[in-house]
Protein backbone atom coordinates (compact mmCIF):
# COMPACT_ATOMS: atom_id res chain seq x y z
CA UNK A 1 0.00 0.00 0.00
CA UNK A 2 1.42 3.76 -1.06
CA UNK A 3 1.78 6.14 1.14
CA UNK A 4 -0.85 8.46 0.03
CA UNK A 5 -3.16 5.04 0.04
CA UNK A 6 -2.33 4.85 3.50
CA UNK A 7 -2.92 8.29 4.48
CA UNK A 8 -6.36 8.70 2.63
CA UNK A 9 -6.79 5.17 4.61
CA UNK A 10 -6.48 7.09 7.65
CA UNK A 11 -8.66 10.61 6.80
CA UNK A 12 -11.38 8.36 6.66
CA UNK A 13 -11.24 6.95 9.42
CA UNK A 14 -10.90 10.03 11.18
CA UNK A 15 -13.66 11.26 9.18
CA UNK A 16 -16.26 8.89 10.28
CA UNK A 17 -14.62 9.45 14.15
CA UNK A 18 -15.38 12.82 13.89
CA UNK A 19 -18.91 12.71 12.31
CA UNK A 20 -19.63 10.32 15.28
CA UNK A 21 -20.52 13.28 18.01
CA UNK A 22 -22.97 15.04 15.41
CA UNK A 23 -25.11 11.69 15.38
CA UNK A 24 -25.16 11.33 19.15
CA UNK A 25 -25.72 14.52 19.92
CA UNK A 26 -28.79 14.55 17.87
CA UNK A 27 -29.79 11.13 18.86
CA UNK A 28 -29.85 12.87 22.29
CA UNK A 29 -32.18 15.01 21.69
CA UNK A 30 -29.43 17.57 21.67
CA UNK A 31 -29.99 18.87 17.95
CA UNK A 32 -30.34 22.60 19.13
CA UNK A 33 -26.89 22.66 19.67
CA UNK A 34 -25.70 20.95 16.78
CA UNK A 35 -28.37 21.77 14.39
CA UNK A 36 -27.34 25.62 13.95
CA UNK A 37 -24.20 24.17 11.66
CA UNK A 38 -24.97 20.48 10.91
CA UNK A 39 -27.80 18.57 9.50
CA UNK A 40 -27.77 15.04 9.01
CA UNK A 41 -28.74 14.04 5.51
CA UNK A 42 -30.54 9.86 4.83
CA UNK A 43 -29.31 9.11 1.39
CA UNK A 44 -30.01 4.98 -0.05
CA UNK A 45 -26.68 3.66 -1.01
CA UNK A 46 -26.26 3.35 -4.57
CA UNK A 47 -24.68 -0.79 -4.31
CA UNK A 48 -26.20 -1.73 -1.53
CA UNK A 49 -29.54 0.23 -1.13
CA UNK A 50 -29.55 0.48 2.54
CA UNK A 51 -29.55 4.05 4.04
CA UNK A 52 -26.80 6.26 4.89
CA UNK A 53 -26.84 8.88 7.73
CA UNK A 54 -24.17 11.60 7.28
CA UNK A 55 -23.57 14.63 9.47
CA UNK A 56 -23.32 17.43 6.95
CA UNK A 57 -22.38 21.66 7.37
CA UNK A 58 -25.14 23.68 5.82
CA UNK A 59 -26.28 27.37 4.97
CA UNK A 60 -29.95 27.60 4.21
CA UNK A 61 -31.03 30.24 1.65
CA UNK A 62 -34.15 30.72 0.59
CA UNK A 63 -35.72 27.61 2.37
CA UNK A 64 -33.32 24.78 0.97
CA UNK A 65 -30.33 23.59 2.25
CA UNK A 66 -26.93 23.70 0.74
CA UNK A 67 -24.33 21.49 1.49
CA UNK A 68 -20.61 20.73 0.41
CA UNK A 69 -17.69 18.88 0.88
CA UNK A 70 -14.08 19.02 0.55
CA UNK A 71 -13.47 15.67 -0.96
CA UNK A 72 -15.22 16.68 -4.13
CA UNK A 73 -17.41 14.50 -6.40
CA UNK A 74 -16.02 11.34 -4.67
CA UNK A 75 -17.54 11.64 -1.25
CA UNK A 76 -20.60 8.87 -1.11
CA UNK A 77 -23.08 11.24 0.36
CA UNK A 78 -22.74 13.40 -3.32
CA UNK A 79 -22.57 10.14 -5.42
CA UNK A 80 -25.35 8.59 -3.57
CA UNK A 81 -28.22 10.72 -4.70
CA UNK A 82 -26.79 10.65 -7.90
CA UNK A 83 -27.97 7.42 -8.28
CA UNK A 84 -31.53 8.25 -5.70
CA UNK A 85 -32.03 12.18 -5.49
CA UNK A 86 -35.01 11.12 -2.86
CA UNK A 87 -33.25 11.87 0.22
CA UNK A 88 -34.09 12.90 3.93
CA UNK A 89 -32.87 15.80 6.04
CA UNK A 90 -33.09 16.56 9.50
CA UNK A 91 -32.39 19.94 10.88
CA UNK A 92 -32.73 20.24 14.77
CA UNK A 93 -36.11 18.89 15.27
CA UNK A 94 -37.26 19.41 11.70
CA UNK A 95 -38.06 16.44 9.52
CA UNK A 96 -38.16 16.22 5.38
CA UNK A 97 -37.95 14.41 2.39
CA UNK A 98 -36.18 16.40 -0.21
CA UNK A 99 -34.67 16.19 -3.79
CA UNK A 100 -30.74 16.60 -3.72
CA UNK A 101 -30.01 18.42 -7.14
CA UNK A 102 -25.93 18.61 -7.73
CA UNK A 103 -24.22 21.61 -8.33
CA UNK A 104 -21.33 21.10 -10.69
CA UNK A 105 -20.73 24.87 -11.12
CA UNK A 106 -17.60 26.95 -10.02
CA UNK A 107 -18.74 30.17 -9.91
CA UNK A 108 -21.99 28.60 -8.21
CA UNK A 109 -20.33 26.55 -5.45
CA UNK A 110 -17.52 30.09 -4.93
CA UNK A 111 -20.75 31.71 -4.58
CA UNK A 112 -21.84 29.65 -1.78
CA UNK A 113 -18.32 30.11 -0.28
CA UNK A 114 -18.72 33.39 -0.28
CA UNK A 115 -22.02 33.52 1.62
CA UNK A 116 -20.27 31.19 4.18
CA UNK A 117 -17.54 32.85 4.75
CA UNK A 118 -19.61 36.34 5.32
CA UNK A 119 -21.59 34.18 7.73
CA UNK A 120 -19.01 31.97 9.38
CA UNK A 121 -15.63 34.27 8.89
CA UNK A 122 -13.68 32.88 11.51
CA UNK A 123 -14.02 29.44 10.48
CA UNK A 124 -13.96 29.11 7.01
CA UNK A 125 -10.94 31.34 7.43
CA UNK A 126 -9.26 28.77 9.32
CA UNK A 127 -10.40 25.64 6.52
CA UNK A 128 -9.08 27.79 4.00
CA UNK A 129 -5.93 28.36 6.01
CA UNK A 130 -5.37 24.44 6.83
CA UNK A 131 -5.42 23.98 3.34
CA UNK A 132 -3.17 26.09 1.69
CA UNK A 133 -5.30 29.86 1.32
CA UNK A 134 -5.42 32.60 2.27
CA UNK A 135 -8.24 33.37 5.32
CA UNK A 136 -10.07 35.43 2.86
CA UNK A 137 -9.46 34.03 -1.00
CA UNK A 138 -10.13 36.62 -3.55
CA UNK A 139 -12.98 35.59 -6.22
CA UNK A 140 -10.53 33.99 -8.60
CA UNK A 141 -8.51 32.03 -5.59
CA UNK A 142 -12.42 30.61 -4.70
CA UNK A 143 -13.16 29.86 -7.90
CA UNK A 144 -10.04 27.50 -7.82
CA UNK A 145 -10.92 26.13 -4.66
CA UNK A 146 -14.14 25.16 -5.66
CA UNK A 147 -13.53 23.44 -9.02
CA UNK A 148 -12.58 20.67 -6.78
CA UNK A 149 -15.56 20.76 -4.58
CA UNK A 150 -18.56 19.12 -4.72
CA UNK A 151 -21.87 21.11 -3.38
CA UNK A 152 -25.82 19.81 -3.59
CA UNK A 153 -28.73 21.61 -2.70
CA UNK A 154 -31.65 20.06 -0.80
CA UNK A 155 -34.54 21.08 -2.22
CA UNK A 156 -37.77 20.36 0.29
CA UNK A 157 -40.50 17.90 -1.32
CA UNK A 158 -43.73 19.50 -1.08
CA UNK A 159 -46.00 16.87 0.63
CA UNK A 160 -49.89 17.34 -0.52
Amino acid sequence: MSERQTAQRVLRVIWRLLKLPAKALYALGLDSIQGRLVLLLTTIWRKSGLPRVTPLQFEEVDGNHYVAFAQGDQADWYRNPLANSTVKVQVRSRRYDAVAEPIMSPEQIADFLELRLSRHPRLMASMFRAQGYRSNPGREQLEAYAAKRAMVVLRPIESG
